[in-house]
């Protein structure tokens, strides 16, 4: 049985969640939520995904979904974070959750209500930085101290 998700973002994040998706054995993209429908259908049928929309409502509403991922604008995370909770979908969102305050604490609010998974994607292993760090230290020329 597969677990069946809807990546909402059709740019370089969605589409990083989208190859690393394809590498989990029992994973399914079953539909991409987008901001352009020319883009996001080339995306869909670059990654082979079955259908694409640029309604995330219309994506989550795809017979069997499970959860959803959104690496959309942070300006829409938090109302489409709400719109995967109570459409009864787990969902991962991008960072930053909300854009203030309020509409994170509205997340949380919705995500005690509805008793579905909701997480914050806090994944920085793609930041230049981050990557120059790690090789430093499996090449050996950084070490790590513990205190």
């Amino acid at each position: 049985m597969s677990i069946k998700v809807v990546v909402a973002g059709q740019g370089a994040f969605g589409i990083k969640h989208i190859e690393a998706l394809k590498n989990i054995k029992d994973v399914e993209i079953v539909s991409l939520a987008g901001g352009s429908i020319d883009s996001t259908r080339e995306v869909a049928q670059k990654y082979g995904i079955p259908h694409f929309s640029t309604d995330l409502g219309e994506c989550l509403a795809q017979p069997g979904v499970q959860a959803a991922i959104l690496a959309t604008p942070t300006q829409m995370h938090a109302k489409q974070g709400i719109q995967c909770m109570r459409a009864g979908k787990h969902v991962h969102i991008e960072i930053p959750i909300a854009d203030n305050l309020k509409d994170a604490e509205e997340l949380v609010k919705v995500q005690k209500e509805t008793g579905v998974i909701a997480m914050g994607g806090h994944t920085r292993r793609f930041n230049p930085s981050h990557q120059w760090v790690h090789n430093k230290i499996v090449a050996g020329e950084l070490k790590l101290q513990q205190l």
